[in-house]
């Protein structure tokens, strides 16, 4: 096989890194992101800015953590040229494939388990495959694998969830119960000294963690700063204590340089230690073909070579950074993991994205009882202290640009402060912690402390965390069998097995996106449903009645779908509508969520709340039911195989449902354009409905009773006819409360 061959296949490794920092950037992102998005610490661009900062120095950082991808895995005095490439090959093709797809269901995982066991799973297949031809016993693949690098990585995982978490929220318990949900006032008196603390940890993780792999910084500077920590950290907080103190007594908000600087920090350590899980497999393809190109014999020559140190390119480094850059500005999916953490993070109870599962329950359960448990060994007065001060509710809520932030800037500050201590402590002392996994438990541990996952949202919260734990070991097993195999199929196939591997990389990739697409388009529609106006009352009740006419007009459309596909037989047609159920219920819980968000304003406002208007909650909850009754029933009795509906029976209902469209309708036009209803004619329209179905019923006892429509036909015509005059009850109800609302709120509201 010729040298220009295996130059294509360096020139693919190359290609397939761009595509692989994109993916890994987008999903590690959320590591440093979090904290300032989540706290609205600035606007958008500015964090985003101030994180890019962060890259630009850290890749530049990151020359010696190029080593891993060469020798760190596998040793490559065992391994010829082409059996690297194949290795090579196997894992950029792989990484792609598995970040992406994380990245579409918006989970956060390691980039750097996955690298480690992509290696692992293609170095163990590529080296059995050598094993069986050359007839050796497989014990020998010993030498061939360096197998402590994996234990190491699962013992990150471990400690990393459970240190993390429970430094996360000791930390944040502590901190709340100094300066409480009220904290501006408390900040006045020592924030200066607690900001100084949290800055000194964030300042030495970014000697200790972030630079230690720069030029500039000799090994004996580097032994200097270990040895030297205590004081390094004493001048770093007196420093800081001071600055932060003279910028309080010029009013300026003091949490803001933590975080920002917090933000800088961790995106400084991404770039620095994680850009080898992107470009660092393809630097060793590179590095391994100069080798074999040197000697006489390029094909077989061993790698011995790739075990020394290799000096990475400035140029190459900051060319990857930029990318990372762009990415980090422009990629949507970045935005959709970002997302994720964030929700499960948020102080206020909303949409969760997560459905509770047994687990989860279990795990609720049990907390509550060892609270339970607690509350009986610590006396009453000093749970009533801690209860008050660990109150959220004693401080009034604050939006920017119309939306209150995730948390505040106090939990932001301590999630940088706490993950920057543990991950330097780490790396201080040679522990095996992921920055990644350290930062989202850091976050999950002070949301728990601080009651965001109150009652109502607790056991959505855990399975969110569970899902995301589960999915950085399924990483782990991923990578290492999807790697495996695509090195076999390189190895066998050659130059036609990378050629099929790149046309299923693109197949998946391109499948992901459509997916994403779809997933960030339901997004979209549920966003519909967010209340927009927090400061008005009437501007907010009015919001809600806008909801549920988005709300009406989506049961409307589905309705009609229903029965037309229902008298049509069309099973598929009626499964898209079964899946859209689940939707439209956690719309109807949305909309009664912001509900009660109305009234708790209308209430801080002065205004009475009409007894009538918290109705809505229950007309909401029967139309959901009546609506998914019809739904559920037409397709069971499609999927059943059972006969159709009569063709009288057909043009019956077609009548029904052409006046309950029209309420629907008229009902639906009278929310969004908040004008005056025509309550006689939907008065008659309702009445002229029950006539008909008085009518109906009498036609259908005759069908009954000379055997016309069998039992199954009668069940399904009876209720379809029940729940459209029900439906119809419902939106004259809805609309009285509007009107009666109104009124109430602003007498000259339709004026």
């Amino acid at each position: 096989m010729s040298s220009e061959f295996f130059l294509i296949g360096v020139g693919i490794l190359v290609i397939v890194a761009i595509f692989d920092i994109v993916v890994g950037v987008s999903n590690d992102a959320v590591n440093f992101l979090n904290s300032s998005i989540g706290s609205r610490v600035a606007p958008q661009k500015v964090i985003l800015l101030i994180a890019s900062l962060g890259i630009m120095a850290g890749v530049t950082f990151s020359s010696g953590m190029m080593e891993v991808a060469r020798k760190g895995i596998f040793h490559p005095q065992f391994f010829t040229m082409p059996e690297l490439l194949t290795i090579f090959l196997a894992v950029m093709v792989t990484d792609i494939i598995l970040l992406d797809l994380f990245n579409t269901y918006g989970l956060p995982t390691s980039t750097t388990v996955s690298i480690v066991f992509e290696l692992l799973g293609a170095a163990v297949v590529v080296s059995l495959l050598k094993i069986v031809q050359s007839g050796d016993d497989l014990s020998s693949i010993a030498q061939y694998i360096n197998s402590a690098k994996a234990i190491t990585i699962i013992m990150g995982i471990l400690l990393s969830v459970a240190i993390s978490f429970v430094c996360g929220a000791a930390v944040q318990f502590l901190t709340r119960l100094l300066f409480t949900f009220n904290y501006q006032r408390r900040i006045k008196r020592y924030g200066a000294l607690w900001g100084g603390m949290a800055l000194a940890s964030i300042t030495y993780f970014i000697l200790v963690k972030g630079a230690k792999g720069a030029s500039f910084i000799s090994k004996e500077n580097v032994i200097w700063i270990n040895d030297n920590s205590a004081l390094l950290l004493a001048m770093i907080f007196v420093v800081s204590a001071l600055l932060l103190q003279v910028l309080q007594l010029l009013k300026f908000d003091i949490l803001k340089p933590v975080v920002l600087i917090g933000t800088f920090a961790l995106a400084m350590a991404f770039a620095a230690n994680d850009l080898v899980n992107f470009i660092g497999v393809p630097l060793a393809g590179v590095h391994a073909y100069t080798a074999a190109m040197a000697s006489s014999d390029p094909l077989t020559v061993t790698m011995s070579s790739l075990g020394a140190k290799v000096k990475t390119e400035t140029l190459y480094l900051l060319f990857a950074g930029l990318l990372m850059v762009v990415t980090l500005w422009f990629s949507r999916k970045a935005r959709t993991v970002t997302e994720t953490e964030i929700s499960l993070s948020q102080q206020e109870e909303g949409h969760e994205r997560f459905e509770s599962i047994f687990l989860s329950r279990a795990i609720v359960r049990l907390v509550l009882h060892v609270f339970e448990s607690v509350k009986l060994v610590v006396p009453a007065g000093l749970r009533r202290v801690i209860s008050r001060r660990l109150d959220p509710s004693v401080v009034r809520p604050t939006f920017k640009d119309g939306n209150r932030p995730s948390f505040d800037l106090l939990r932001a500050s301590v999630n940088l402060m706490v993950a920057s201590a543990v991950v330097s402590y780490a790396t201080a002392n040679k522990l095996p912690l992921s920055t990644t996994y350290v930062t989202f438990m850091v976050a999950m541990g002070s949301s728990f402390a601080d009651q965001a996952w109150g009652r109502e949202s607790a056991v959505y919260r855990v399975t969110g965390v569970l899902t995301v734990i589960g999915g950085w070991f399924m990483t782990a097993v991923i990578a290492f069998s999807c790697a495996g195999l695509f090195a076999a199929v390189i190895f066998y196939g050659q130059g036609v097995g990378v050629l099929v591997l790149i046309v299923v990389a693109a197949a998946l990739i391109w499948n992901a996106r459509l997916k994403h697409a779809q997933m960030t388009a339901q997004a979209k529609q549920h966003q519909v449903f967010n209340l927009k106006s927090v400061k008005d009352a009437r501007e907010s009740v009015a919001t809600t009645f806008e909801h549920m006419s988005v709300l009406l007009g989506y049961i409307r459309t589905s309705l009609d779908n229903t029965l037309d596909a229902l008298f049509r037989q069309e099973f598929d047609r009626l499964g898209v509508e079964r899946k859209k159920l689940m939707q439209t219920q956690k719309w109807s819980n949305v909309i009664s969520a912001n509900v009660f968000k109305a009234m708790r304003l209308l209430a801080r406002q002065g205004h009475a709340v009409s007894h009538q208007y918290p109705q809505t909650i229950r007309r909401l909850q029967k139309l959901s039911d009546g609506h998914r009754d019809i739904v559920l029933r037409a397709y069971q009795h499609v999927g059943n195989h059972h006969k159709g509906l009569l063709n009288v029976q057909i043009a019956e209902l077609e009548q029904v449902r052409a006046l309950l469209h029209d309420i629907l309708l008229e009902v639906e036009t009278t929310f969004t354009r908040h004008r005056i209803a025509d309550h006689p004619g939907l008065t008659a329209k309702d009445r002229q409905l029950r006539d008909l179905a008085a009518r109906l019923n009498e036609v259908q006892m005759a069908r009954i009773s000379d055997n016309t429509s069998k039992t199954r036909l009668s069940i399904l015509y009876y209720a379809i006819i029940g729940n459209a005059m029900m439906l119809s009850k419902q939106n004259l109800e809805l609309l009285e409360i509007f009107e009666n609302s109104f009124g109430e709120i602003d007498p000259d509201a339709h004026d």
